[in-house]
């Protein structure tokens, strides 16, 4: 496991580390059956991935829940089809909660919008972020394209006029929540990585 970012050690850590099992089926492949060779040594990369993995997976476990579920949305590989929309969706009520309590009064009927907006903002955010390094950009940056994308996505009509009234507030109100769990999720696995680097 590289050390280089908190993002990156949140996903790895999640892995257990072993030997190649695609180069003996490639060697089967082409000799027809499996030889034995010692050009790899043995080595305790295995433990110590195991072990900072460990460590990484302590701090994960003493998150908040809300924020630790906001953190296995964005850097946690899912097993299932299943999980992943379980994990989403529990991601999606958190942010959806934050960016509500921190917003004005909705109507019946924008609330009932604005479950879909978060849900954008949430595929945007993990877009912009997938990676590690955080250098993807926008993919629905423009309202317009947004817009076009709820539909298509969820049939949810967002209409044009007054949207830097209507919605921009409330979309730039989800993203510093989604940066506010962000930053909760990461700072602990990011002094980990601090602690480790300082006795190596």
């Amino acid at each position: 496991m590289k050390l280089n970012s908190a993002r990156r050690v949140w996903h790895d850590c999640a892995y257990i580390e072993t030997r190649g099992g695609l180069s003996s089926l490639e060697q089967r492949c082409l000799l027809g059956t499996a030889v034995q060779c010692t050009d790899r040594g043995i080595t305790a990369d295995h433990s110590v991935h195991s072990t900072l993995a460990g460590w990484i997976q302590s701090a994960i476990a003493k998150l908040h829940p809300q924020v630790r579920v906001f953190g296995e949305f964005m850097y946690s590989p899912h097993i299932t089809r299943e999980l992943t929309e379980d994990i989403r969706e529990a991601a999606e009520e958190v942010v959806f909660g934050m960016a509500l309590s921190k917003s004005a009064r909705m109507t019946k009927a924008k609330r009932e919008k604005a479950v879909y907006v978060v849900t954008g903002v949430l595929y945007r955010y993990q877009y912009m972020h997938q990676g590690g390094q955080s250098a993807n950009p926008d993919p629905l940056a423009k309202p317009e394209t947004f817009r076009a994308w709820l539909f298509d996505r969820h049939r949810v009509r967002i209409e044009s006029c007054a949207w830097a009234r209507d919605w921009e507030p409330f979309i730039r109100t989800a993203f510093d929540c989604c940066e506010d769990l962000d930053r909760m999720a990461l700072s602990p696995i990011a002094a980990i990585i601090y602690q480790m680097k300082e006795a190596a």
